[in-house]
């Protein structure tokens, strides 16, 4: 029958086992290198800025992650790569491989992209399409109206055109009423008659000021 103080010494022990070898487990570094074809591209891992191809980077989890590479004068290049776990980081082995192996694990992946020149329209090709935009305009031809832009009027005697606008009209000329005579006729025979007295205007006094209200 085992004894209570030999139950104890072997927990001891393991515990002493397990502590050192976690102590001196070197676990899983896990590096990630991208190299671009021309070199010079930024990379766009999940959408965070990582530098200029090429360019190293750490990670933890394994899986397929958003690759992105940008360059002046090429085409951007956008993917979802893979990035399977190896066997020993399956769920339980990984168990091992991180805290019982004496010894560091280095699992680096290289990525290696070809980037595609972005396409160049020839400058004829420019002169004849904006050629053929100005003989479609001076032929009459249906334009593609811009979003958001105001049509023009239709000419004058085109189809939609406004009608002209009417003649305009002489305004008569004003009305002068009559004057009156100069005289009243008289209103009985013999009633005498007196020439209009003449117009005299009033000259403001000396000092005089109008009043203002």
């Amino acid at each position: 029958m085992v004894s209570t103080r030999m139950v104890s010494r072997m927990l001891t022990w393991l515990a002493v086992v397990f502590a050192t070898s976690t102590a001196l487990a070197g676990g899983v570094e896990r590096r990630l290198l991208v190299r671009s074809n021309p070199p010079g591209a930024l990379l766009k891992i999940d959408d965070e800025e990582i530098g200029i191809t090429p360019v190293s980077t750490s990670f933890i989890y394994y899986g397929t992650r958003k690759i992105q590479l940008i360059k002046d004068g090429y085409e951007t290049l956008t993917l979802l790569q893979p990035i399977p776990a190896p066997w020993y980081q399956w769920p339980g082995i990984d168990f091992f491989s991180e805290h019982l192996v004496p010894r560091q694990i280095r699992d680096t992946r290289v990525l290696d992209y070809q980037l595609q020149p972005a396409a160049m329209v020839p400058v004829e090709q420019l002169v004849e399409r904006a050629n053929q935009l100005r003989r479609n305009a001076q032929a009459g031809a249906e334009v593609v109206p811009v979003p958001g832009a105001i049509p023009a009027a239709p000419a004058p005697g085109q189809p939609g055109a406004w009608p002209p606008p009417p003649p305009v009209q002489p305004l008569p000329p004003p009305m002068v009423p009559a004057q009156p005579p100069a005289t009243q006729p008289p209103l009985w025979p013999g009633q005498p008659t007196f020439p209009p007295a003449p117009a005299q205007s009033v000259q403001p006094q000396p000092g005089w000021q109008p009043a203002l209200r």
